[in-house]
């Protein structure tokens, strides 16, 4: 197997926030994974996991409180020049949740998809750079004739798509894309996503996929981590998660998925998971450990040892 080249490693990170006076909120608690160059990781869980949390620590739209980010051998949290951010923001960029709040009202789309060009000075002239943008309009499935319009001119999908062509105007190694098809209709998803996957394959792009749909992040994720309370509770490669879940939580998630059989979805029994089985606050043994090659788990010693008694190779 060809050795994989690391593009981010994320250590021991940690998001809080203060509510109040004594108040204290751990969005992100002492999180640990890597991203390979090429490969989409999703990242799941309820609302209010932390997940969205943690990929806008990531790209620098918080500031951690404690641990490091490391993006291509550098620490994205370290104290940077002016120049230093300039360039680390062209190479990550975001797609974000909301097509409808994302974008600029008052400016015409092709100055929305050309901000990034402007201000990275990526375009010789006017020309080129109204080129790059019917360019990318085309790429991701509209026309040049759409950038003269306005951001309400558009239907939900199609501004997730103007979104993207926002996001690739840079030409950046790695996106975060947050929750990206959670506000479209279900018909409209589905091409949001094969847009994306056409879009990983052809520019050799990295993705950080955060989503609550396990079925959509199965579809486009090499490897999957799963969140709960700000906490990672397992990471897997995303067949191997599906076959193979062994934390009560991902295995609550994973029953939930409807089946496209009525007559099984009705006497099919879904697991449900009860936190106060794993309290982790204070306990010390508590670690993320390898079951199996791949895949980790958030337990302890004793949990350990059950997972690897139960995993099916």
């Amino acid at each position: 197997m060809a050795q994989r080249e690391k593009l981010l490693e994320i250590k021991n990170l940690k998001q809080y926030f203060n509510v109040g006076k004594k108040n204290e909120v751990k969005a992100v608690d002492n999180v640990s994974f890597d991203i390979y160059k090429g490969e989409v990781m999703g990242l799941v869980g309820e609302s209010g996991c932390g997940k969205s949390t943690t990929g806008r620590t990531i790209i620098r739209l918080y500031d951690a409180t404690d641990g490091e980010v490391i993006y291509d051998g550098v620490n994205v949290h370290g104290k940077k020049s002016k120049k230093e951010l300039k360039d680390f923001n062209r190479k990550m960029q975001m797609i974000f949740q909301d097509p409808y709040a994302s974008l600029n009202p008052r400016l015409k789309i092709a100055d929305v998809i050309a901000e990034g060009i402007d201000i990275h000075g990526l375009a010789k002239n006017n020309q080129d750079r109204m080129e790059q943008v019917y360019e990318l309009l085309e790429t991701v499935g509209l026309n040049k004739e759409h950038a003269n319009r306005y951001p309400h001119e558009f239907s939900g999908g199609q501004r997730q798509r103007i979104g993207i062509a926002r996001a690739l105007a840079v030409q950046p190694e790695f996106i975060i894309a947050d929750e990206p098809i959670s506000a479209l209709d279900v018909s409209i998803q589905a091409q949001v996503v094969n847009l994306m996957k056409k879009l990983q394959k052809d520019k050799g792009l990295t993705y950080l996929f955060i989503a609550h749909d396990l079925s959509m992040v199965k579809y486009i994720s090499d490897r999957i981590g799963v969140m709960y309370f700000g906490r990672m509770v397992e990471l897997a490669p995303a067949d191997e998660l599906y076959k193979n879940p062994l934390h009560p939580y991902t295995q609550s998630l994973l029953s939930a998925i409807p089946a496209p059989d009525p007559i099984s979805e009705r006497t099919r029994k879904r697991k449900t998971y009860d936190p106060a089985n794993h309290n982790y606050e204070g306990n010390e043994s508590i670690e993320f450990r390898e079951v199996a090659p791949g895949h980790f788990v958030l337990c302890s010693e004793k949990e350990f040892v059950q997972y690897q008694a139960q995993y099916k190779y």
